[in-house]
């Protein structure tokens, strides 16, 4: 498995500064945040300018590209992900399944959108992937089974965050273990409750909160997973370079920790 950080950890801040201090942490990569709003990292309105200077940080600073969050679905907005993905050298994009819990007409819409999509992945050689969302359409393990089952594409994975298996009142570790043949991408972070919010950021850091990391982590190892393990942290634009620091390098001990523990390293 490959350690990373979504740089939205560091949204605050320039796309270097992420790059600089997930290095020091002792990442393996890092996965490029998208999100309008969240940060100015990857500009998808500015990829060909950005380009460039995002391959000469990974080559600076030792850290592989292991993916992209990118939210809308969007068709034209998902080209031009895609188009960057490929130029950047990014195999994997992530987004959200979008529409609503309990509410079957948009989960069909959600489903459609993101076959298409897939299929649209594919003809560009990388891999798109979803994951369960709090108040989405697709938002436990019921659902992303669903949507395993009805998009076929081989470019199609599912994304799995256990904070949001965990808030939709499952146990993240039999979810991994019911999805695992399609899971091509883990947005991984800790969750203190079953609220809807994920907490502070901090909180988010792996070990502060009641999942079962290391029974999840395993259940990875075991089942032959060798893809990324991104931490995502939201809410930290304001923090501190040295308070977004913490979260990252605490996060990747806990992460490593866990690793050693199952023999995956």
């Amino acid at each position: 498995m490959k350690l990373g950080a979504n740089s939205v950890l560091f949204g605050g801040y320039d796309l270097e500064t992420a790059f600089k201090y997930l290095a020091m942490s002792g990442y393996d990569g890092i996965e490029l945040s998208a999100i309008d709003g969240m940060s100015e990292h990857l500009v998808l309105d500015r990829w060909q300018e950005l380009a460039p200077r995002i391959k000469q940080l990974s080559a600076d600073y030792g850290l592989e590209l292991l993916a992209m969050e990118q939210p809308s679905q969007d068709p034209a907005r998902m080209e031009t992900a895609f188009q960057a993905a490929v130029e950047i050298g990014i195999p994997i994009v992530n987004c959200g399944p979008g529409g609503k819990t309990g509410d079957e007409e948009s989960f069909q819409k959600s489903v459609e959108s993101l076959g298409s999509l897939a299929d649209m992945a594919g003809r560009y050689g990388v891999t798109l992937c979803v994951k369960a969302h709090v108040g989405a359409c697709i938002h436990n393990t019921p659902t992303t089974l669903r949507a395993m089952e009805l998009i076929t594409s081989p470019a199609f994975g599912i994304d799995m965050d256990p904070s949001h298996i965990y808030r939709a009142d499952e146990n993240p570790v039999e979810a991994i273990a019911a999805v695992i043949a399609r899971v091509k991408h883990v947005h991984i972070r800790d969750c203190k409750g079953r609220q809807q919010s994920p907490g502070k950021p901090e909180m988010q850091a792996n070990g502060r909160g009641d999942i079962d990391l290391l029974g999840y982590i395993r259940v990875l190892h075991e089942n032959g997973y060798t893809g990324p393990l991104d931490l995502e942290v939201i809410g930290a634009k304001d923090y501190t370079v040295e308070q977004c620091c913490v979260i990252a390098a605490e996060t990747r001990g806990h992460m490593q920790a866990c690793l050693q523990a199952c023999g995956a390293r």
